[in-house]
């Protein structure tokens, strides 16, 4: 047992699927693969956060990098992203993620997670911090004014804080989205404000 659990944390990683554990601990056998789960599990070295998914449980890593592996492919953006790069002083409750996978809500352990769907040719404009995949600012911000436009997320300008974006790039970001005319009337709304 004592080599299997050298092999996890000598992986580096934090974050495992059970294909990932399997590659890891060379276990070929169903059966035996899962009686070492249940192993690592009761020893307090894995925790089970979903079905296929477990975390090092003394593992130090962030919410936002949680939310990139609960659900693949994600990155953070609306609210959350816009609150750590300094756009929004109010912290959100969840921990908000764009996916081009169904919009869906996850709690681990009292967190909750959000994912909003975004068609595929929408998932960019986001870069690695850390140990996470974030949305720049200006995509955030975009983001955010697309799905408020489509009734699906609310937002107040008023409590933002603009001096940060590349106004340049979040122009040319603008054109790269459809333009409803509710996504239109949000943006004339936001040219006041820049």
């Amino acid at each position: 047992m004592a080599v299997l659990a050298k092999r996890v944390y000598e992986s580096g990683l934090f974050f495992f699927s059970s294909k990932t554990l399997r590659d890891i601990l060379e276990i070929k056998n169903e059966a035996v693969f899962f009686r070492v789960i249940n192993r690592l599990l009761k020893s307090g070295i894995l925790q089970k956060i979903e079905r296929d998914k477990y975390v090092l449980k003394e593992g130090r890593f962030s919410d936002f990098a949680l939310a990139n592996f609960l659900y693949y492919p994600s990155y953070v953006s609306f609210e959350s992203a816009l609150n750590f790069h300094g756009l929004l002083a109010q912290f959100p409750q969840e921990t908000t993620s764009v996916s081009t996978k169904k919009t869906i809500r996850k709690t681990i352990e009292g967190k909750v997670f959000s994912y909003a769907h975004l068609q595929k040719k929408l998932f960019w404009g986001y870069e690695r911090k850390d140990d996470f995949l974030i949305a720049i600012p200006e995509k955030a911000l975009l983001d955010q004014l697309y799905l408020a436009g489509r009734g699906l997320k609310m937002i107040n300008l008023d409590e933002m804080d603009f001096n940060i974006l590349d106004k340049t790039r979040l122009k040319h970001y603008f054109h790269l989205f459809p333009k409803s005319k509710q996504f239109l009337k949000i943006w004339k709304i936001l040219e006041n404000y820049l």
